[in-house]
């Protein structure tokens, strides 16, 4: 083992063996010495990383200097007397070490000394000091058997322990008790592997395709790998991977795909531990970019694709890491298990059996006969619901033959006609999908596919790659096919109802995002691939031009719901006459929330579901009015006054103090509320004189709360309330400001708690007391810088910020990175300034801010070019300084 651990000579060459040996046994001195040698060898090992070495050289390389290290403080403090034995194990054992990875010891003493020498506890500190990080456990051999009896993990480890130091009488023992035939059958040894790899993956939501992945437990890491070793070695006794190829289970290709996947992130892992400076295993934010360069993708600093295809090598990697896992076990779990004997076996046709539950190809030659099988194969799954799956043979077949899918495959419309009826299939259709993207054919089919396989996008916003995120739309929609989840996804379930050809909304759903990446808008290329594919296809025109057409507005729903005020009767019918018809719109809807829903866990609520069911409600209204009968903004007007005073008079209200209230209302105020909020804040008007006022009521049904602040106007109000929504770390959606003739804020703020619920009564309460105080004081109390979280200090970059003449205003766009604090600093901008707040507006999306302002000067004049300058001047020294002050890089 020594002699393979020091591969490297120039590793060999920088530790003074002869040295070492001389050490004198004072732990001092000892500490001073092996931590000079470890350092000198770090940074030996490090050149020769930054020289392009061989990873599993320098794995072994370190290994073996710090079985050194060990070997002497072990020599020096412990006698030998003692009757301990020292023996490696996890990584350690196997003679693989990163550049902090933890060495793990087992210290076994003999079964009659019954306590433990003070000379190991002088031992393990000495590491410390050495900075080793040992992880360490003192047992005798009854202990190690009765532990490994009770965990499948400590007898894991302890298969893979070698003997480093003593007589290895107690080591002997041990192995020959604890090995896995001793204490684990076969069938239990695996389902308890299994069971501890599923737990696992389920602390990773099942998936590769995490944000800051994990790079040794995540789905895909190099446990996974670890895995297949562990039951390699159990069944087939061997230490090696080479031994699957041996057996039949791996063929030489795979066993290189194998060993140059656990190479790649073996080199990922040292660069992160380097990176880092500490035992780090998750790919955080802010070393992506830094490994990007380090590793050759470019300069991260003008834009993020150098990252992004960093990232895309990695996911790739560790889908196929991912894959091959997960085929193994098949393999094991079927050919090892005789308890799988008992599932039925039958035949379906000529070319396809059940074996054991499991799906078959009856010839392994037939595919080159005849490869259309590999997309019947599929239709045959979603057609045997009953199936467990494909057997793990069949899968190398399909992985060895995606080769026979070329343009001719692709053009064929016997395939494409079974393609196309897969889409129709009533059951089964999103796991065919997604099972032909795990084999690699749906790239195969679709080259473009191909290209979005594993492609990142580096923001919060876009929390899975893109071919995960598209499967995962497709997804949410045959959801609503099911009726599943009617609590979160009511509105789409119903309008799903009407859908007469899902198989529409599937290829929309395909291609919607299948040029990201590409440069140019993606909307548009889509399209265009989509064009191509459905033209081929059996379809009418019709259906061709409304996938098309879906392709291309995919983000039209979605951005008009966030971004424009869809109180608005202007912007409802711009909506409206861009859809054109009912049958667009239902489409439009329906894949619009399986889209936002399918971004992120964390991104679909009850707030996002009512504005887009506002907006699909208005645009029905209007489409049903024709395209001469819009409503205008009058009308709209005079309907939210009228529905209004309805409500109010049922509460007893009598018209005339409604029109008295009204009066000093502007009438934009009729239109950026909707009926329900103005019948509700104008009761609180009426029913409570005293000023100011501050209400708050949860919106269950959007889970939102509202906050209503009537006040005596003045240049810092909005500044306020802005601070004082920050402070309670709650997330503002919707602000409509209003000032009335008189000069009384008639201001409401849409929010959420950091939770993404409504406020509690006690925070609700909390809040008003606050406000009405600091209101009354007419007091803006500026926020002390607050820190950028570690999560979004590498998305931090330069605000956008536009000024605009508007009508008799000046218009203040600000795009930005969200922050804490992010709302307040820009409050505090236009007080510094002395400007007037007439409106606002805010949209967030994921990580980014898009929120728009209209001003004025004191005056009430809208501001000249040097006022312009000096805002922005303002702004920017509040948003971009504070974000550089609080660690964040900026980027341009």
């Amino acid at each position: 083992m020594i002699e393979r651990l020091g591969a490297v000579p120039a590793t060999r060459d920088c530790l003074d063996l002869a040295a070492l040996a001389a050490l004198e046994s004072d732990p001092e001195l000892l500490t001073r010495a092996l931590g000079e040698a470890r350092s000198s060898a770090d940074a030996e090992l490090g050149r020769l990383f930054s020289k392009d070495t061989d990873i599993r050289e320098l794995v072994h390389a370190r290994a073996w200097v710090v079985e050194q290290l060990v070997l002497t403080a072990w020599a020096r403090l412990v006698p030998d007397d003692e009757g301990f034995e020292l023996c490696a194990v996890g990584g350690f054992g196997r003679g693989e070490l990163h550049p902090h990875s933890d060495v793990d010891l087992l210290i076994l003493y003999p079964e009659a000394q019954g306590s433990h020498d003070a000379a190991l506890e002088r031992f393990i500190q000495v590491l410390w000091d050495v900075d080793l990080n040992p992880g360490h456990s003192v047992r005798s051999v009854d202990e190690c058997v009765s532990e490994a009896k009770k965990d499948v993990a400590v007898a894991t480890n302890l298969m893979e322990s070698r003997l480093m130091a003593g007589s290895g009488q107690s080591y002997r023992q041990m192995r020959e008790r604890t090995d896995p035939p001793a204490l684990w059958p076969a069938d239990a040894f695996f389902s308890a592997k299994v069971e501890e790899q599923d737990a696992r993956h389920e602390q990773f939501e099942d998936t590769v395709y995490n944000l800051e992945p994990n790079l040794k437990e995540g789905p895909g890491g190099l446990r996974d790998m670890q895995m297949i070793a562990w039951v390699t070695r159990r069944h087939f006794g061997t230490s090696t991977l080479h031994g699957l190829v041996e057996h039949g289970f791996l063929s030489e290709r795979e066993h290189e795909d194998l060993v140059a996947g656990r190479d790649h992130l073996w080199r990922l892992r040292w660069a992160l531990h380097d990176t880092a400076g500490r035992a780090e295993e998750r790919l955080l934010f802010e070393y992506q970019r830094r490994l990007a360069e380090r590793f050759g993708y470019g300069a991260c600093s003008e834009s993020n694709e150098p990252v992004e295809r960093f990232m895309q090598t990695y996911y790739r990697n560790v889908m196929q890491l991912e894959r091959l896992n997960e085929r193994l076990l098949q393999t094991f779990d079927e050919e090892l298990l005789a308890g799988r004997r008992h599932l039925p076996s039958a035949d379906i046709d000529e070319h396809f059996r059940i074996r054991h539950g499991y799906l078959e190809l009856k010839d392994p030659h037939a595919l080159v006969k005849d490869p259309s099988l590999i997309m019947r194969m599929f239709l045959v799954l979603a057609d045997h619901p009953d199936a467990r799956g494909v057997r793990a043979t069949t899968i190398r077949l399909v992985r060895e033959h995606l080769y026979l899918i070329d343009e001719e495959f692709r053009r064929d419309p016997e395939i494409l006609d079974q393609f196309l009826s897969l889409l129709r299939r009533s059951r089964l259709v999103y796991s065919q999908l997604a099972r032909m993207n795990r084999y690699g054919v749906l790239a195969a089919l679709l080259p473009e596919f191909a290209q979005i396989t594993g492609r990142m996008q580096f923001d919060l916003f876009h929390v899975y790659t893109v071919d995960q995120h598209t499967l995962f739309v497709i997804r949410n929609l045959r959801r609503f096919a099911y009726a599943k989840h009617p609590d979160r996804f009511n509105h789409a379930i119903e309008i799903f109802k009407r859908i007469e050809r899902p198989e529409v909304l599937y290829l929309a759903a395909l291609f919607h995002d299948i040029a990201k990446g590409r440069g140019g808008d993606h909307s548009e290329l889509g399209a265009d691939d989509a064009r191509r594919f459905v033209d081929r296809l059996d379809l009418s025109d019709a259906d061709r031009e409304l996938v098309v057409w879906l392709v291309r507005e995919h983000l039209l729903m979605s951005r008009t719901s966030q971004r424009e005020d869809i109180s608005d009767p202007e912007v409802v019918n711009r909506f409206a006459e861009k859809v054109g018809n009912q049958r667009y719109l239902d489409h439009l809807f329906v894949l619009t929330v399986a889209d936002i829903a399918a971004t992120s866990p964390r991104l679909w609520n009850s707030w996002k579901d009512s504005l887009l069911w506002e907006l699909y409600l208005a645009a029905t209204e209007t489409l049903g009015r024709g395209p001469d009968q819009t409503m205008d903004r009058q009308a709209s007007l005079e309907e939210t006054r009228g529905e209004a005073e309805e409500v109010l008079r049922e509460q007893g209200i009598d018209a005339a103090r409604i029109a008295e209230c009204w009066q000093y209302l502007p009438e934009r105020a009729f239109l950026r509320l909707d009926a329900e909020q103005l019948a509700w804040t104008t009761a609180l008007v009426l029913d409570e004189p005293e000023r100011p006022l501050v209400a708050c009521r949860a919106l269950e049904d959007k889970g939102i709360s509202e906050i209503f602040v009537h006040a005596a106007d003045f240049a810092g109000l909005f500044a306020v309330v802005a601070r004082e929504l920050d402070r309670m770390q709650l997330n503002v959606l919707a602000a409509r400001v209003v000032t009335t003739a008189d000069g009384l804020s008639w201001d409401l703020f849409q929010v959420m708690d950091a939770h993404s619920q409504p406020l509690y009564e006690s925070d609700a309460e909390r809040l008003k007391r606050a406000l009405v105080e600091q209101l009354r004081a007419r007091e803006v109390r500026p926020l002390p810088p607050r820190p950028v979280p570690r999560r979004l200090q590498p998305f931090m970059g330069r605000a956008e910020i536009m000024l605009s003449a508007g009508q008799g205003v000046t218009e203040l766009e600000i795009a930005a990175t969200d922050r804490p604090g992010l709302l307040s600093a820009i409050a505090e901008a236009l007080v510094a300034r002395g400007l007037r707040l007439h409106d606002a507006r805010v949209a967030t999306f994921g990580q980014r801010v898009e929120d728009f302002f209209t001003v004025t000067g004191t005056d009430g004049r809208p501001l000249d070019r040097d006022a312009c300058d000096l805002l922005e001047e303002e702004l920017r020294k509040r948003l971009d300084v504070a974000a550089r002050d609080s660690g964040a890089k900026l980027k341009p």
